[in-house]
Order: structure tokens, then C-alpha cells, then sequence
């Protein structure tokens, strides 16, 4: 706790040097309530990312704020409560890619046997490899395969063995010990009913997951684990509300609108508490989601694009013939730009409230020209990010066209590249109207507040008297 005869420790915030830290602590009468509000500036803020706890504002602004935000939580609560799926809808498994019924399994042995005795059945090769068909045939017949024996750890017939015959060339090789995951067909030949589908990588995964999480929790601490409850929260809104609802026939796009607002909500609120500062980014957010759902609504549909373009979106539209495919392509985009909003808008909020705590003085104009200049940082820094992101996801088909030696023109029209355009560009200019959104709406907000008094005309100094009590929003 600061008192009076204390001097506060020296905080470098960029401006004006030892602003808050002039020897008269309150005894100038013409002050007042700015000095206790100087005082409180020196302590107790972060920096930038910090995101450290708000000075109080006043009564009447929580109500403000409050008038906006609990309609539009009201909102989404009734929302998840209409829309709320029964499950994810049953359906005859295909047995196409990921629609198949698997079982867990481990390579009991591998042995080297000759491809020819092992490939027999296939068709003799010509010679002739200057086609991929003439290759594969050659190779088939050539060189020492792996007979792999694979015993089933889970399911009806746990136990049972099969064997996998691994190609030379193929990019998955098989070595003793190894778990696999493999595909079950019953209606299948007995001989024929499993085969080897994929490895299993739950050990690595649940290592990497477990590092991840102390990483989060030794830098962010508290803030840490309170990231990883809002991350575990977000993940339950998506797998037992969106992706079912969607499967049930709703609208795509309300789907995702309510269930990002929900996302919204609990990971700004429980990450950064229940303050002015984090209502104002939850509500540049919204404006940002707004706009991003538009343009994303309006170039779909004007760009034609179907949503299907692909066998997983193939096989979805075949299981499930309701689902608006396009709407679902938007629903993508915006559950996409939500988790960079979220970082945007309370950077550029704190950054605001830490002006406005490191020189009180200012007025809205002054702390929106101050904070849009990191704002415009951070938007060329995101944008790039969001950009090079998408592009490496999609690198694999981008090396296709560049084997096929097509034009950029005839690259960017396709359906496939045209939609990732769409989703990149539409989801960037979310990003970039959400700075001077949210700078604008905390400039006014914080500036707007008189923490001199509150409604009953207490001053503010007894109120923030102590490190505790200015942890209040």
C-alpha cells in the first residue's frame, strides 16, 4: 500500500518524465482528486500485454456499460438455450475416410519379405516409368517390403491379428512396438476387415499438451490458469454446441455467431475480469464480429463459392444433404477471427487506460491519436501473421499449382485458393476496423468517467485507498 510520505516507483510509460512523481503528494488544494488518481498510476499497471488491473471507474459508467452488455449476454444465454443440440445426429458409418469405425492396435512384428512374392496379384510392370502409374508398378515389383503383423487392442475382438504388407516408398513405415490405428469394415472379407489406418500419436500429443500448459502457468501464473480454463470452456461451447447444432440442421451462421459470443464472454471476462476495460473490448469485439459477418455473407455469395470443395466437405455434404455448406464456410470464418480479435481489443483497451493512467489530462482525441499509433503496429504485425498463417496451412495445394504451372489468375480463381482469399482478407479487415473501433469506444469510455464521485458523492480517494481495494472495476 502507498502512503502519502511514499514515493511512487518510477514507471517509464514514454512520456513526459517524472509525470505522477512530483513532491507534493495531494497537498495541492487545486488538485485533489488527480493527485490520488496520480498516485494510483504509478501502481499496480502493466505494460501493453500485461493487461494489469484497471483504476475504478465510476457508478453511473458500470451502468452504462452494463446497460449494453448484460442485454446481449441475456442474448446469447437464450440463444444456447434455443438452439442447444439434442447431440450429434446417428448415421450409417460409409467407411470413407474419416467416416470409419477404428480400433486401437500395436505391430506385434515386422519382417523383410520380397515385394514380388508379396504383390503378385498386381499387374506385371511394363518398364515404363515415365508415368507415376509405371513407377508404382515397377516399385510394387522391386526391392524388400515389410510384412507387418498387427495385433487389435480394443474393441469386440481385441486380440485378433492381421498382417500389413508396407511398401518400399511408403511414407509411413512400421517398426515393433508401434501403435497403429486401425480401420474395421465388417461387412468386409474376414481376411480383409482391418487394415492399418494411421499411427498413434496420443503420447507426444498429451506431452506436448502437458509442456504447453506449465509454459502457460509458470510465465502467466494466475492469468495463466485462467487462460486455460477459458481455452478448455471455448473448446466445450465448440464440440457440444456448434458442431452439433450445425449437424442438426441450424443455420451455420447463427450458430456460430451465438456460440462465438459465448466464447467471447467467458474467455475476455474470466482472463481479464469483470471490469470497464474488459467490457470495452468485449464490445469492439462484437462490432468487429459484426462487420466480418457481413462482408463474409456478402463475397461469398457474390464469389460463388459452395463451401465444398474438398472430400472431407464432400462427405459431409453427402452424410448430412441439410447442412448449408456455404454458411458454413462464413460460420468458419468468423470462429476464425475471433481468437485475433480478442488479443486486438484488449491490447488496444489497455493501451488506452494505461495512457489515460499515465497522464490523466488527456482528452479522448489526444488518447486515441496516442493509442492508434500502437494500434497501427500491431495491425501490420497481425495481418501479416493472419496472412503467412492461412498460406502455410494451405501449402500443399499451392505446390500443386505451382507443379501444374498455372497463373496467378488461374490460381486465385479456383474455388479452393478463392475461398482461402475470401476467408484471409475478409477476416483482415475485421482485424484492422477493430483498432480505431476499439480505441474510439475506450478513449470515450475512459474519458468520459469521473472517478471523482460516485453517485452518493463519496470521493474516489477513500475508495482507492490501498493495493486491494484499487482492484475494484
Amino acid at each position: 500500500m502507498t502512503s502519502p510520505q511514499q514515493t511512487p516507483e518510477p514507471h517509464d510509460h514514454g512520456h513526459e518524465p517524472g509525470h505522477g512523481h512530483k513532491p507534493d503528494h495531494g497537498h495541492d488544494s487545486g488538485r485533489g482528486n488527480d493527485s490520488g488518481r496520480g498516485r494510483d498510476s504509478g501502481h499496480g499497471h502493466g505494460h501493453s500485454h500485461s493487461h494489469g488491473p484497471a483504476a475504478p471507474v465510476s457508478r453511473h459508467l458500470r451502468k452504462v456499460i452494463a446497460a449494453v452488455l448484460i442485454p446481449f449476454a441475456t442474448a446469447v444465454v437464450v440463444g444456447l438455450a434455443i438452439l442447444w443440440p439434442g447431440g450429434t445426429p446417428a448415421h450409417e458409418r460409409t467407411g470413407v475416410g474419416f467416416d470409419r469405425q477404428t480400433e486401437q492396435g500395436t505391430v506385434v512384428s515386422v519382417e523383410q519379405v520380397d515385394c514380388k512374392d508379396v504383390n503378385a496379384a498386381q499387374v506385371p510392370p511394363t518398364g515404363d516409368t515415365s508415368t507415376p502409374e509405371g513407377r508404382e508398378a515397377v516399385n510394387a515389383q522391386q526391392g524388400q517390403c515389410e510384412k507387418a503383423t498387427i495385433e487389435v487392442t480394443s474393441g469386440a475382438e481385441k486380440g485378433r491379428t492381421f498382417t500389413e504388407i508396407v511398401q518400399p516408398d511408403a511414407p509411413r513405415q512400421l517398426h515393433e512396438g508401434q501403435g497403429v490405428v486401425v480401420a474395421y469394415a465388417p461387412d468386409a472379407p474376414r481376411d480383409l476387415q482391418y487394415s492399418v489406418t494411421d499411427v498413434n500419436r496420443k503420447v507426444p500429443l498429451t506431452v506436448l499438451a502437458g509442456l504447453f500448459a506449465l509454459v502457460v502457468v509458470l510465465v502467466g501464473r494466475m492469468k495463466g490458469v485462467m487462460a486455460l480454463i477459458s481455452l478448455a470452456a471455448s473448446f466445450l461451447v465448440l464440440t457440444l454446441f456448434i458442431l452439433p447444432a450445425i449437424l442438426e440442421g441450424s443455420n451455420p451462421l447463427v450458430v456460430a455467431v451465438v456460440g462465438s459470443s459465448a466464447i467471447m464472454l467467458i474467455a475476455l471476462y474470466m482472463c481479464h475480469g469483470l471490469s470497464a476495460r474488459t467490457s470495452v473490448a468485449v464490445l469492439g469485439t462484437l462490432i468487429s464480429l459484426m462487420l466480418i459477418g457481413l462482408l463474409g455473407s456478402l463475397f461469398i455469395d457474390w464469389a460463388s463459392l459452395s463451401g465444398n470443395t474438398d472430400d472431407n466437405t464432400g462427405l459431409i455434404h453427402g452424410l448430412y444433404p441439410d447442412i448449408d455448406m456455404s454458411g458454413l464456410l462464413l460460420a468458419g470464418i468468423i470462429i476464425g477471427s475471433l481468437g485475433v480479435l480478442d488479443d486486438v481489443t484488449v491490447t488496444q483497451t489497455s493501451a488506452v487506460w494505461e495512457l489515460h493512467q499515465a497522464d490523466p489530462g488527456m482528452g479522448p482525441r489526444a488518447l486515441y491519436r496516442a493509442a492508434i499509433r500502437i494500434g497501427r503496429d500491431h495491425i501490420a504485425s497481425v495481418v501479416n501473421t493472419l496472412v503467412l498463417a492461412y498460406a502455410g496451412a494451405a501449402l500443399p495445394l499451392l505446390l500443386l499449382f505451382s507443379i501444374a504451372q498455372s497463373s496467378m489468375g488461374t490460381v486465385a480463381n479456383s474455388e479452393l485458393v478463392a475461398e482461402e482469399i475470401v476467408r484471409t482478407l475478409v477476416g483482415s479487415i475485421g482485424l484492422v476496423a477493430s483498432v480505431p473501433v476499439t480505441t474510439v469506444l475506450a478513449a470515450l469510455v475512459v474519458s468520459a468517467d469521473r472517478p471523482g464521485s460516485d453517485a452518493g458523492g463519496k470521493p474516489r480517494a477513500a475508495a482507492v485507498r490501498g493495493g486491494r481495494r484499487r482492484r475494484a472495476k
